[in-house]
């Protein structure tokens, strides 16, 4: 079974909470080039990028569609932690500095 590329960004950050969304809508995924970064000027930047591959190409439309929905987000409003006051992105759900839920 062949694997196929569902999302890269050059943030980290960005691919790792792609990640874990899909992994919610038990979708499994792999992460290639985690680490990669420090090899620019070796590589292409590109090439270094950290990038989200589906485990099961079948998948492929279930992932795009969630990758779709949690990007419609932006624009939305950031929202403020009840609990330890951190600025999120509209697209989070939880915190990301002490995982408690938006609202």
């Amino acid at each position: 079974m062949a694997m196929k590329l569902v999302y890269t960004n050059e943030n980290l950050f960005l691919v790792a909470n792609v990640k874990n969304i899909l992994e919610a809508q038990r979708i499994e995924v792999m992460l290639k080039n985690e680490f990669s970064l420090g090899a620019i000027g070796e590589i292409s930047a590109f090439d270094a990028w950290p990038e989200l591959w589906l485990v099961n190409e079948s998948d492929y439309e279930k992932a795009m569609a969630v990758i779709e929905a949690s990007s419609s987000h932006k624009g939305a409003d950031e929202w403020i932690c009840n609990h330890c006051c951190e600025r999120n992105d509209a697209s989070f759900e939880i915190c990301w500095n002490c995982q408690s839920e938006c609202g």
